[in-house]
């Protein structure tokens, strides 16, 4: 699907997010082809972005480019999800190998941070915690810990994911495109281009891209557990209006953590808050990642 793939009228940053550069690229990770985009030098410190479920590397197509002039930029596609190869099962722990492999075949230079979005939240605690000795942090955004992440709530109760629809042209397939939990549009360009680029052509026509099976879940080890044992610098994101991370779950998180990571809060935003207000989330992400750089991480309690 072609980035550009938008209807309406758009601001200036958001076209020019699209318009820039990037590499289009795939690396086997464990029999499988795992799909992602890269932007910018190599050079420079590197960030990973790791979407929510059922959505792909390019929700981060608008937010990516404008993290460039600091940052080295990689976007996966996590299996089961976008043009990423399928699997028979999906441990959180397989995408946090994943999430790892793709850092190194981007040719990210030094120990990259983490941005992950709801279950890519959850990926990312879950790197933080097996491999936070080659992390440089985990920034978690808007992902309960306390609570299934909202994607796979929805699998499991069979709403929406179990049984995606398949329809006979592209704009039909967009106008049934909703977001889970269900939150209010505050940006229809934004979702009709996350939209467009979710669907693969089959045969009848149009439909979404991820793999069902990617909300089953098999985990014995409490998501609490993998946080506590986080291994690298950590801070959460949580939108003001987010029904999944409300104020109580991110002191909640905030007690795990040790005390020791900050809690910022996105205001007017709902839990898929990158396409809410995807420029204050731009400049919070850009000020706790200068503060990193430029301060040691606090030793936690023993």
């Amino acid at each position: 699907m072609n980035d550009a793939s938008h209807d309406g009228v758009t601001p200036k940053w958001f076209d020019e997010a699209l318009a820039a550069p990037y590499d289009d690229c795939h690396v086997e990770v464990e029999g499988c082809s795992i799909h992602y985009l890269r932007w910018g030098e190599r050079a420079k410190p590197g960030l990973v972005l790791v979407h929510g479920g059922a959505a792909h590397a390019r929700w981060w197509g608008f937010i990516a480019p404008l993290l460039t002039r600091q940052y080295h930029v990689v976007a996966l596609d996590m299996s089961g999800h976008g043009d990423s190869g399928r699997r028979t099962e999906y441990p959180r722990e397989m995408w946090a190998r994943e999430v790892m492999a793709v850092a190194a075949d981007a040719g990210i230079v030094g120990a990259p941070v983490l941005v992950g979005h709801s279950l890519g939240g959850m990926v990312s605690i879950v790197a933080a915690s097996l491999y936070g000795d080659r992390l440089a942090g985990a920034v978690i955004v808007d992902s309960p810990v306390r609570a299934p992440d909202p994607e796979s709530q929805e699998g499991a109760r069979g709403r929406m994911f179990r049984n995606p629809k398949t329809y006979t042209n592209v704009e039909t397939a967009v106008e049934h495109f909703h977001l889970m939990p269900p939150q209010p549009v505050l940006n229809p360009f934004i979702v009709r281009y996350v939209a467009r680029n979710s669907l693969r052509q089959v045969d009848g026509g149009w439909t979404w891209k991820f793999d069902p099976r990617v909300f089953i879940r098999d985990s014995m080890i409490p998501m609490s557990d993998y946080l506590k044992d986080a291994r690298c610098r950590v801070a959460v994101l949580r939108a003001e209006f987010s029904d999944l991370v409300p104020p109580e779950t991110g002191e909640y998180m905030y007690e795990l953590l040790d005390r020791n990571a900050p809690i910022v809060e996105i205001p007017q935003a709902y839990h898929h808050l990158i396409l809410d207000q995807p420029l204050a989330f731009i400049a919070a992400l850009r000020a706790l990642l200068a503060d990193w750089e430029h301060t040691v991480p606090r030793r936690p309690r023993v």
